[in-house]
């Protein structure tokens, strides 16, 4: 039987308005609103950290290590984290001052800690660089320190200081155009090492992309328990855990600084925080 040349000229011609709809560049818009959004697509969420460094300096303040690695050693038994601790040298690092003027009671009463590696041999994959405070946060002997932080930055993905510890990672310049604080007591002389640096005050603790910093000493435990919240699966309910073992109350508020107003430290904030 031969096919009816009607029909086939019937189905030609929806073919080919078919696939004159298809190719048009109007196809699939929608009446009014113009193309057509792509497809979103959600990136990959950012690993937490595992790898931590503290950067150890003579005359340091304990607390500032102490506090924000106990914290973190909680963390440590919940998941995987590595600890590096560098230094100069292998040799122990004493929070004694340098200075027999600063020891006028030539007390003994200095706890020391034992580096794991040199600042010239730091681990490949170093992700958190904490540089905690203290008397030796004025010690004009910083060089290998401030060259170390300098050097290692780029590869962080994050840095912490706490305390007068934005003094020293200020005079590196990484912290240049960036909102930092530092402790209220020591203010002049620490924002005096970062006149690029965007100080903040009132604040506990700033955020600022990769770089966070804490206000005095105990800020910095206030400053790990905010940074454990952000930056961890079921960080809320791991810090709660965490302060009812310790039985402490951390500071969920960054603009709480009373030290600020005891100090008169105010300064107005280079842009909008929240």
């Amino acid at each position: 039987m031969k096919p009816n040349s009607s029909l086939i000229g019937l189905l030609t011609t929806l073919l080919l308005l078919t696939s004159s709809v298809l190719a048009s560049p109007q196809h699939g818009k929608a009446k009014g609103k113009g193309k057509p959004p792509p497809i979103p697509i959600t990136p990959p969420s950012e690993e937490p950290p595992t790898h931590y460094g503290v950067l150890l300096i003579r005359a340091f303040q304990p607390l500032d290590i102490y506090g924000p690695l106990d914290t973190l050693q909680l963390l440590a038994h919940n998941r995987h984290l590595t600890l590096t601790l560098l230094s100069r040298t292998l040799l122990p690092v004493t929070s004694e001052p340098a200075s027999a003027m600063m020891n006028t009671h030539k007390s003994t009463f200095w706890p020391t800690i034992s580096p794991t590696h040199t600042l010239t041999s730091p681990p490949s994959n170093l992700q958190v660089l904490i540089i905690p405070g203290g008397p030796g946060a004025r010690s004009p002997d910083l060089g290998p320190e401030i060259a170390f932080i300098r050097s290692v930055f780029p590869k962080l993905q994050y840095l912490i200081t706490i305390c007068t510890g934005s003094g020293i990672a200020a005079q590196s310049g990484v912290l240049d155009g960036r909102r930092a604080t530092t402790n209220k007591a020591a203010w002049n002389s620490m924002t005096a090492m970062g006149p690029k640096v965007k100080w903040v005050a009132p604040a506990r603790w700033v955020e600022d992309g990769k770089v966070w910093s804490s206000s005095g000493v105990t800020a910095g435990i206030d400053l790990i328990y905010e940074f454990i919240k952000q930056k961890y699966p079921n960080g809320t309910a791991l810090t709660k855990r965490f302060g009812e073992v310790t039985e402490y109350e951390p500071e969920t508020d960054w603009r709480a600084d009373p030290w600020s107003e005891r100090f008169n430290v105010t300064v107005p904030v280079p842009e909008p925080l929240v």
